[in-house]
């Protein structure tokens, strides 16, 4: 089987575990050390953000998990798909934060908030670390933060991306802009014309009719290449419960009926109960994307100094990220 055939059956099987670096994580360390602890655990898709050094970043640690699998026993049956992601205006998934420093008052709130460690001591945010999840501008009772959106050049970047191995792309599209949706969806198509196209999508900002309009003008351009994620709360999955990931299923629910034959992925607010739920609601998708979650049970490891060099670490980082790759595979494939 060609590439596109081996995702193509990994998709049918319900098989596709999708690790999340995070549309907007430009930290090439964590990023890296993500790819080998996640390539080791069994996930066959990592997604990232459309920046050549993150491609380069994901490859490294993807050769890396190949170099060192023998020794941790373990075997790596399909080399990971690497994903990109772009997304509209509007999008949460490729904002950036900023602080005005006018309206700060120093209380630290936005720093105990922050779950990627991207705002330092004297409040400057690391753009590279920024996902743009919110949780700052949450905490801020005085409204000093701000998001931003800065969108690249990417007719130039995404056939760069292709060169260096992503053989995948992705929109995020959680905005009204319909034009600018199918404008992009075409770009993605004309980059990646001979393997799967995703698109992400939930009903913050759009309802259930116009989502599944949209998700049809899409599968007018790409047919059967389609996969369609459909995103509960977007990035909001640092919980392990049924609740957080409810929205996850009810939207996968909602393409599923509409009857278009995309690929679907349960995504936004996934954890370890994400199979389970959508098994309970007889909601059969195709495989589960998982970013917060996936991030946050192994950020003790991706954070130490020593994780480059001390195997024990990794093969311990691999086994925490193992059981929520099989959690949901055993439920969602079963």
């Amino acid at each position: 089987m060609n590439r596109y055939e081996e995702l193509h059956d990994l998709l049918k099987r319900g098989a596709l575990f999708k690790l999340v670096c995070g549309a907007g994580n430009e930290d090439i360390k964590e990023v890296r050390r993500l790819a080998t602890i996640y390539t080791l655990a069994g996930a066959a898709m990592h997604d990232l953000s459309a920046n050549t050094d993150v491609v380069v970043a994901a490859n490294e640690g993807i050769d890396i998990a190949y170099r060192i699998a023998p020794s941790l026993n373990k075997n790596i049956p399909i080399r990971p798909y690497l994903n990109v992601s772009i997304g509209l205006k509007g999008d949460p998934h490729v904002r950036k934060a900023k602080i005005n420093k006018a309206m700060c008052t120093g209380c630290g709130e936005c720093i105990a908030a922050c779950r990627q460690g991207a705002i330092n001591k004297d409040f400057i945010i690391q753009e590279y670390k920024c996902i743009g999840c919110g949780d700052c501008g949450n905490a801020c009772v005085f409204s000093a933060i701000e998001f931003i959106h800065r969108k690249p050049d990417f007719e130039k970047i995404l056939p760069r991306c292709v060169q260096l191995g992503v053989e995948t792309m992705e929109l995020h599209a959680v905005t009204e802009d319909d034009e600018g949706a199918i404008h992009d969806w075409r770009l993605l198509n004309s980059v990646i014309g001979d393997n799967f196209l995703s698109v992400c999508l939930d009903r913050s900002v759009l309802s259930n009719k116009r989502l599944i309009e949209r998700v049809r003008s899409m599968y007018e351009i790409t047919g059967k290449r389609m996969i369609v994620q459909a995103d509960g709360v977007p990035m909001s999955g640092e919980g392990d419960d049924y609740n957080t990931t409810l929205q996850a299923v009810a939207c996968a629910d909602i393409v599923k009926k509409s009857g278009i034959p995309v690929m679907i992925l349960l995504s936004g607010g996934t954890n370890s109960k994400t199979g389970i739920l959508a098994r309970q609601c007889g909601v059969k998708a195709n495989g589960v994307s998982i970013g917060s979650f996936a991030r946050k049970i192994v950020k003790k490891y991706t954070t130490l100094d020593q994780f480059d060099t001390d195997l024990d670490l990794v093969k311990e980082a691999v086994s925490v990220a193992e059981s929520l790759v099989i959690a949901n595979m055993e439920a969602i494939s079963g």
